[in-house]
C-alpha cells in the first residue's frame, strides 16, 4: 500500500498588504456581518465579493429552527451575484466570521457545501475564484482558487459518458 499526501498552498498577510479590490472584498465581507441573521446559534458570517468590473456584493448568513435550511453567507454572495449581476466574473471571495466575543481569530474556512458551490462558479466563469479569510488580528489567509481547498472535488466530469 502507498501512503500519499495532499498538500493545501496559502498565504497569510495584513489586510494592509492586499490590493484594492481585495480590500474592498474584504471591508463588505465584515459590513455583512451586522446583516446575518443568527439567533440561534450567533455565529455570524459574513462573505464579500469583488467582480472584475469593480462592483462588490455581499452576502451573510442565514439561519432557521430547522437548521438544514440555513444558508451560509457565501451562498449567499454567490447567489446574489446570479440574481442580480448574471455573468459577473469574481475576483475575490473574502470572508469573516464573529460569535459572541467577536471577531474569531482562526481562519473560517467555507464549509463543504460552499466549496463545491465556490468551484462551480469558478467553471462557469472559467477561472479561479481568490478566496480571503479575514481574521480579528487583521491577519488574512489567502488561497487562490477552490481547488486547493476541496481536494479531489466532484465536477462535472463524473457525468460525463465514459468511453
Amino acid at each position: 500500500m502507498e501512503e500519499k499526501y495532499h498538500t493545501i498552498p496559502f498565504k497569510i498577510c495584513q489586510v494592509a498588504d492586499l490590493d484594492k479590490d481585495d480590500r474592498l472584498a474584504v471591508e463588505e465581507a465584515i459590513r455583512q456581518l451586522s446583516l446575518s441573521y443568527a439567533p440561534y446559534s450567533h455565529f455570524q458570517v459574513g462573505a464579500g465579493i469583488t467582480l472584475d468590473d469593480g462592483s462588490v456584493l455581499g452576502g451573510s448568513n442565514q439561519e432557521n429552527a430547522s437548521y438544514p435550511l440555513c444558508m451560509c453567507a457565501e451562498r449567499v454572495a454567490l447567489y446574489h451575484l446570479s440574481a442580480f449581476k448574471p455573468g459577473g466574473k469574481i475576483k475575490t471571495l473574502a470572508i469573516t466570521a464573529q460569535n459572541h466575543d467577536g471577531l474569531i481569530e482562526r481562519a473560517v474556512f467555507p464549509c463543504g457545501a460552499c466549496r463545491q458551490v465556490i468551484l462551480e462558479y469558478e467553471r462557469r466563469q472559467n477561472s479561479p475564484i481568490r478566496i480571503l479569510i479575514y481574521t480579528r488580528s487583521g491577519q488574512t489567509y489567502i488561497v487562490e482558487g477552490a481547488t486547493s481547498i476541496l481536494p479531489f472535488a466532484f465536477d462535472e466530469s463524473f457525468l460525463s459518458k465514459q468511453d
